[in-house]
């Protein structure tokens, strides 16, 4: 299983004051502007245009072959507690992930079928039925965890994690959503680095 993160130089995934109008919180996007710009990001979301480069072949690389993925609550969106069924994430009808999702959750939700293949699943019963429900979907796919950050650390600390993809963004927010809070029982081996203007991604291999 793999995931992948954007995080700034001082450590978080996303900044101080995150809301439902601003879910990576005050100044969090500029975490993923490098992504925005390229042509693989903008082809997936519908758009045209965009930059061929480095981080293009990296989004490519990390999205190529996934068939499943799993999320927290956070991350679909819609606020805590019992569900705004009109709420159906933060992507539009036609989310980029064109495969099934498998979203965390503590409150019950029928599917959700959107358009281009995407499919939210709600799961209640833990981050271990989410996984192997997920790879179930996933065939011969990759199953990749999406985020957020507590999301993609608790996976990661309970050794599920086999690579992790961290792009480092030249950006200090000084506070918010940190990827690390405390000590980490794993070993993270860097085996690929892809270096362009806009930010350093790092893959790493995760022993445990």
């Amino acid at each position: 299983m793999t995931s992948q993160m954007s995080v700034s130089l001082d450590g978080y995934v996303a900044a101080p004051g995150q809301s439902l109008a601003d879910p990576l919180g005050r100044g969090g996007l500029r975490l993923h502007e490098w992504a925005f710009a390229t042509e693989s990001w903008r082809a997936q979301h519908g758009q045209e245009g965009g930059e061929r480069n480095p981080d293009a072949e990296v989004i490519e690389e990390m999205t190529g072959g996934v068939g499943a993925y799993v999320m927290g609550r956070r991350m679909f969106g819609g606020g805590e507690g019992p569900w705004d069924l009109g709420w159906t994430g933060w992507w539009g009808d036609d989310p980029p992930f064109r495969t099934p999702v498998f979203v965390l959750t503590h409150h019950p939700r029928e599917p959700l079928v959107m358009n281009g293949g995407t499919e939210f699943h709600f799961v209640t019963d833990g981050p271990g039925a989410a996984l192997e429900r997920a790879r179930s979907a996933a065939g011969d796919g990759r199953v990749c965890v999406a985020g957020g950050g507590a999301t993609v650390r608790r996976y990661l600390t309970d050794g599920q994690l086999d690579s992790l993809w961290l792009h480092v963004v030249p950006i200090v927010l000084g506070g918010g959503t940190p990827l690390f809070d405390g000590p980490l029982d794993v070993v993270l081996e860097p085996e690929k680095v892809v270096a362009s203007p806009a930010v350093t991604h790092v893959r790493y291999r995760v022993r445990h």
